[in-house]
């Protein structure tokens, strides 16, 4: 989990990162706009704690930069002001969750988790990772390290179906027949098969798929 934390008060923000850290989570935080919107623009978080209460920074504004920039981002805000209107507000437009100040630090990780559960059950069906790399079914993108990889249709549609298999050996006549959509007997012999396979190593990872006496190709 990758968690950026945006409050102006140093010392809490300090503390707040040094406690996930303790609880084997990444955490950064960021006290002014310059640097959140540098981190916000640059890196991939998981989960934003934002404070609302912030003096010199437009939380709107974060949030809709933040949408923008990564949609599934999940935002936990911060407030010591707050009403029942302004809750419903947050949870109807922007937030996923909120804190009210203070707050205990076994809380707030209750809260990371349950986040990230939601957000795991809605990518279980088009979602898939391996290692550093994200296969997005729904948006026909796969990243590696959270950047997009550009891959040519059959690159992606072999990937998928090796990827959705993970752990089978599938042979080249079920790879012709499902990627290709056709499989004749020359094809046997044919290099085709290799030369994606080779496309996708280079592109996404030397050891990624293995090869099984020729014949088969597998993703453990």
């Amino acid at each position: 989990m990758r968690v950026l934390v945006i409050e102006d008060n140093e010392i809490l923000s300090r503390n707040l990162v040094k406690y996930l850290v303790s609880r084997d989570i990444f955490a950064e935080a960021s006290f002014d706009w310059k640097d959140w919107l540098y981190k916000a623009t640059t890196k991939y978080y998981d989960v934003v704690i934002l404070d609302i209460n912030l003096p010199s920074m437009d939380w709107l504004e974060i949030c809709k930069t933040l949408r923008e920039k990564e949609k599934d981002v999940s935002i936990i805000m911060l407030t010591s002001m707050w009403t029942n209107d302004d809750i419903v507000k947050w949870l109807n437009i922007w937030a996923d969750d909120y804190l009210v100040k203070p707050f205990q630090y076994n809380e707030l990780i209750a809260r990371l988790n349950a986040v990230i559960r939601r957000k795991n059950v809605n990518k279980s069906n088009t979602i898939i990772n391996i290692w550093d790399i994200e296969l997005n079914i729904q948006l026909l993108e796969v990243k590696k390290w959270w950047e997009i990889i550009k891959l040519s249709t059959l690159e992606y549609e072999l990937f998928k179906y090796l990827l959705q298999n993970r752990g089978i050996a599938l042979s080249r006549q079920q790879i012709y027949e499902k990627v290709w959509w056709e499989f004749q007997i020359d094809f046997m012999f044919s290099k085709t098969i290799d030369v994606y396979v080779w496309y996708l190593r280079k592109k996404l990872g030397k050891d990624l798929i293995e090869t099984k006496k020729w014949y088969w190709f597998l993703i453990k």
